[in-house]
């Protein structure tokens, strides 16, 4: 079975993640799309989001109906065993322990994550364990995408250079790219254009209509908790703040 892990603080979950999900799905014959919530993300150890539990909830709101759209807590287990940020490294490892030998799993990431991709823990290794699958969006070339690479994974100077003088209309039937051990497929034309951060600003206006960017049952859920509006963002993640922080400060980001 072909499976994707999609990771994400998911604050909160909304069209544009599904619509990705939706599009790899198609592209990919996946199987299984795990929407994996962080506990401790670690480039947003300093900030406060919504909690676990209500970031899990709409998850399986926004996943009702996608029978193989698959809402994990593998992060929040992992951070109750180490106390540590969840790095996508071991979280991959420790998902591919139960993978069967013709299983194939891919790791599926936003572009505008994949840009910052060097900065993350060990992102060499990450990139080594499986194939990524990069849904870009108008105005990045193919070049600009490897150039995002760690600098021992990119490739020279010269090839970056013809790269980048395809834009990302050249692979919108799937551009593969493959050097140093390191597979990156490009998902082209998904079309919702959503952030988690226009939404939290949005749900924080008394009578803002939500469905449209978050779907009804999760635009539902946040009314009755009133998330994101001021004054009502969960603590338990701040807690979790100062308790990581007294562990292990200046933690590598990911």
């Amino acid at each position: 079975m072909n499976l994707a892990f999609f990771g994400g603080t998911f604050d909160p979950v909304h069209r544009g993640h599904i619509a990705v999900a939706e599009s790899a799905s198609k592209r990919f014959d996946l199987g299984k799309v795990l929407f994996v919530p962080a506990e401790l993300p670690p480039h947003k150890q300093h900030q406060t989001f919504a909690g676990f539990a209500h970031r899990m909830a709409m998850i399986a709101l926004a996943t009702q109906g996608h029978p193989s759209f698959v809402p994990s807590d593998i992060e929040r287990r992992l951070y109750a065993q180490s106390g540590k940020p969840n790095y996508s490294l071991e979280t991959i490892r420790t998902l591919k322990k139960d993978l069967k030998k013709a299983d194939k799993l891919y790791f599926l990431v936003g572009v505008d994550a994949f840009m910052e991709i060097s900065t993350w823990h060990r992102a060499a290794d990450l990139l080594r364990e499986c194939d990524f699958i990069v849904a870009n969006r108008p105005g990045y070339s193919l070049g600009e995408i490897a150039g995002a690479l760690p600098e021992q994974l990119r490739p020279k100077a010269e090839v970056l250079k013809a790269m980048r003088t395809r834009t990302s209309g050249f692979a919108k039937s799937g551009a593969v790219m493959s050097f140093s051990g390191v597979t990156l497929h490009l998902l082209e034309d998904v079309s919702e254009r959503v952030s988690s951060t226009q939404l939290r600003a949005a749900a924080a206006t008394a009578g803002k209509r939500l469905d449209s960017l978050v779907g009804p049952a999760v635009a539902e859920y946040m009314r009755k908790t009133r998330l994101y509006r001021e004054g009502q963002q969960e603590e338990g993640v701040a807690r979790a703040h100062s308790k990581k922080k007294s562990r292990r400060p200046g933690a590598a980001s990911d």
